[in-house]
């Protein structure tokens, strides 16, 4: 891919160095399946290095004037929307996502994140409490140091900026570890923060496993504060690690989000969120909603129109800019998800359309792709319905009324999200208030206002992301009483 290069280098105190190990991991093309370049497979070496360089970054960027940090991410967020073109194409190929959902959602999303931050960061204030004549106290807000932005695979430039926005915008210096398997923009970030004037140090990034790169990272005596975004098992870990240190945590973990239709529901409405809900980048979102519930009424005549819609998303060659439907981001990934299909059918499932590879005719013949399936007739304690799968899977239940509703959507042990179809306010409210979900959206999915808290609560994570939410986790308050 013109613009991309074929090693992925680590960018610490503003350049880009070789892993001190001289060690490189393969670095796939979904699509095809064909290593296309390298990535460091850097090590705590390296981690010390690009620690050692946020620390000596840092007072100098903490002393900066907010105006200062928000013109250099406005400049970054510039760069990002005029190149975004090559972004995208870079991501399509990185991830297996279709470059048509790379350039619509990805990338705007990428600079918007650092827009909204530049200028929360003139804006964010804190709190006075005056003493009855006697005294005034005053909140100070202060950046925490050095952090680490551990972002995932599925959305990575997304991802990243959503974490490393707010922490610059604080004060704070970086140190990401974007994921190994999808590398590309993350390193193009570095070049693009270099080229915008961000001071050397300030961001850094470090390319490697989770193993060799993460886990030092997170247990670095130098790292604040870590925000992470993947599955629980590694989110537990990163918990386990962090705590000895008392260090602040943000943890974006799984979902097995419920999406309820009711019977007074705009059916067309309903249904064109679903389809969007159950298959955008190949249901590699956490916010996917992959337990489809429907009220009894409509169920039958739901099924068989949202079985029709998945049956027309037809993969393809994510290059392409009509492709809608790509590969996943892994030929690991392609067979933990084909072993949770298995899983369907060994509990009982029907599979009404999909729960297959698909092979592509040429350059993609040997891509990781599978086609989108829709499973019936399991309950909400199956591992089905209980396991985050992660990939275009999802599964159809009805429900009597709005208690059964809420008895098989609140059946999990994640919490993130939740969307309710209905035209009654008053069902939409209860539903809200009783839903064990961080986000509700009704009667839509996946709109998102970045001023509003986002996270989630059981084994989806702890913390919140977004507006004031992050600016307050990057920061450190500290109480200020005057007597007069």
């Amino acid at each position: 891919m013109h613009g991309a290069p074929t090693r992925f280098r680590n960018f610490i105190d503003g350049t880009f160095a070789d892993p001190r190990s001289d060690a490189w991991l393969p670095v796939h093309e979904p699509a095809t399946g064909e290593v296309y370049a390298a990535v460091a497979a850097s090590t705590a070496a390296d981690v010390d290095a690009a620690l050692a360089a946020a620390r000596r970054a840092f007072p100098a960027w903490r002393d900066a004037p907010s105006a200062t940090r928000a013109r250099l991410l406005a400049r970054i967020a510039d760069a990002i929307e005029a190149d975004a073109p090559r972004l995208a194409a870079v991501e399509s190929r990185d991830t297996g996502k279709p470059l048509a959902l790379a350039a619509g959602m990805d990338i705007p999303r990428a600079a918007a994140n650092l827009r909204f931050f530049a200028e929360a960061a003139t804006q964010f204030a804190s709190e006075s409490h005056a003493m009855a004549g006697s005294a005034i106290n005053y909140t100070l807000r202060q950046p925490l140091g050095p952090v680490a932005c551990i972002s995932p695979w599925n959305l990575p430039l997304y991802l990243l900026t959503w974490k490393v926005a707010p922490a610059l915008a604080a004060g704070c210096t970086v140190v990401a570890k974007p994921s190994e398997i999808t590398p590309a923009t993350a390193t193009l970030l570095g070049e693009i923060a270099e080229a915008a004037g961000l001071p050397a140090g300030v961001l850094n990034i470090v390319h490697g496993s989770g193993d060799a790169a993460g886990a030092p990272l997170v247990a670095h005596a130098d790292t604040r504060a870590v925000s992470f975004t993947g599955s629980t098992r590694v989110g537990s870990t990163i918990a386990a690690v962090a705590a000895p240190g008392l260090k602040k945590i943000a943890l974006e973990l799984g979902g097995k989000n419920p999406f309820i239709v009711f019977g007074d529901a705009d059916f067309d409405a309903a249904i064109d969120a679903a389809i969007r809900a159950a298959f955008t980048n190949q249901g590699q979102i956490c916010l996917c909603g992959s337990r489809i519930l429907v009220q009894r009424p409509i169920y039958s005549r739901f099924r068989d129109a949202f079985v029709a819609r998945a049956c027309e998303l037809l993969p393809g060659d994510p290059a392409l800019p009509e492709t809608a439907f790509g590969a996943l981001a892994s030929q690991a990934h392609l067979h933990r998800v084909l072993a949770a299909i298995d899983t369907a059918r060994a509990e009982g499932g029907a599979v009404l359309c999909g729960g297959r590879r698909i092979e592509l005719p040429g350059r993609c013949a040997g891509g990781w792709f599978v086609a989108p399936t829709v499973i019936e007739g399991l309950g909400p304690d199956c591992r089905t319905n209980s396991e985050e799968i992660f990939g275009p899977v999802a599964t159809l239940q009805p429900f009597d009324d709005e208690a059964d509703a809420l008895r098989r959507a609140n059946a999990s042990s994640y919490g993130l999200a939740a969307s309710v179809f209905t035209r009654d306010l008053s069902t939409a409210h209860r539903m809200a208030a009783h839903l064990e979900s961080g986000v509700v959206w009704v009667n839509t999915w996946l709109l998102r206002d970045l001023r509003t808290p986002f996270g989630g609560m059981k084994q989806s994570g702890t913390g919140r992301e977004g507006g004031w939410e992050a600016l307050r986790f990057f920061t450190e308050p500290r109480n200020v009483c005057i007597a007069f």
